[in-house]
């Protein structure tokens, strides 16, 4: 029975919904994110905003408070789950090394008839150009691939991610080309909704320091208040400054990899302040490159097979062999067999984000 690409897939990703939501492997981390945002919500509602009812008799602006606390809450969990749960930007990898790139080298070792023993090569970087700067990519081991310019791969989700930002364990994916809008979003709106919730419990607290004369007793009307007003000040520091952080990054165009460890302005992908929060913001998200409910084909037929006249005769000797390593080598189950050794010799460098 034919399985489909979600039920095979390779990366440490969660799918849930038949592959219609993906998550990482940190998705457990989302019900601490939803408690931080619906418990104080649910606090402000129902012992603060209804405070609030009476304050403006002339007015429906008591009631416009809950209306607004309520519907914004609502916008900022849809930008969590549109962060969360979609796919980040996540490269398909490849079945076996990319062929064309191979290349051979004299190596110092001789078979028995003194003759040099061809060594096949995967180069490690490549270039290619970049707005007419040359850019070095780096092969990924894991994926059998040349990462794209400003892809990198996560350690976390064992995947490479176009444009990766970085792993967020607050929101349980990675970040990067189709997310990263949302994220941005995410973030951004959360630090408005405290900033409301901490405006109108600081009012509430002014309007019982009115009634009652002295701030003990107006804390001891609404200890909700007091808590509210010390959660959200706590969580703007956090937030806010994460916003301010990524409204920079986004002005110019670079992402949080790139700014932590190059150290360096990223001048080859800025465009302009106005041009780079366009391409953020307003630019259209392109399709995911993975079909995550695709039916997938068996790997056994989906890999070459050797034709009868390739194999040579059993009692062929080691040197015979070897002069035919070149047609051998284009073979898919020998490029699978190259690549596993390049993958044991390169260990130190597998599953890094680098």
């Amino acid at each position: 029975m034919a399985k489909r690409v979600y039920q095979l897939w390779k990366g440490s990703n969660i799918f849930l919904l038949n592959g219609r939501l993906i998550f990482g492997p940190d998705a457990r981390s989302l019900i601490f994110t939803l408690l931080l945002i619906l418990v104080p919500v649910v606090i402000f509602c129902s012992l603060v905003a209804k405070n609030l009812f009476h304050r403006f008799p002339s007015y429906d602006a008591g009631y416009a408070i809950l209306l607004v606390t309520i519907f914004f809450t609502i916008y900022v969990l849809i930008l969590l789950l549109l962060t969360s749960a979609r796919d980040p930007g996540i490269v398909p990898r490849n079945l076996h090394p990319p062929e064309e790139e191979f290349c051979y080298e004299s190596s110092a070792s001789v078979d028995a008839g003194g003759r040099p023993t061809p060594s096949l090569r995967l180069p490690r970087f490549k270039e290619v150009l970049v707005n007419g700067v040359i850019v070095k990519v780096k092969y990924c081991d894991t994926c059998m691939l040349y990462r794209p310019p400003r892809c990198s791969h996560c350690s976390v989700c064992d995947n490479c991610v176009e444009r990766f930002d970085h792993h967020c364990p607050w929101v349980g994916q990675c970040i990067g080309k189709r997310n990263y809008r949302y994220f941005f979003l995410f973030i951004s709106s959360a630090a408005l909704l405290c900033m409301f919730v901490f405006s109108m419990s600081v009012l509430n607290m002014k309007f019982l320091f009115d009634d009652h004369g002295t701030v003990w007793k107006a804390m001891k009307g609404s200890p909700a208040s007091v808590v509210l007003i010390a959660f959200c000040f706590v969580s703007l520091w956090f937030v806010g400054g994460l916003t301010g952080f990524h409204l920079y990054l986004v002005s110019t165009n670079q992402t949080t990899y790139e700014n932590f460890r190059y150290r360096i302005d990223n001048r080859i992908y800025d465009r302009g302040c106005l041009k780079n929060l366009w391409e953020v913001l307003c630019s259209k998200i392109e399709p995911s490159r993975n079909k995550f409910r695709g039916l997938v084909q068996d790997e056994a037929t989906s890999l070459p097979r050797p034709s009868p006249n390739r194999g040579g005769d059993m009692g062929e000797t080691s040197g015979e062999r070897r002069e035919k390593v070149e047609d051998d080598l284009e073979l898919g189950n020998d490029l699978m067999k190259v690549s596993m050794a390049d993958r044991y010799s390169n260990v130190g460098g597998r599953r890094n984000v680098s």
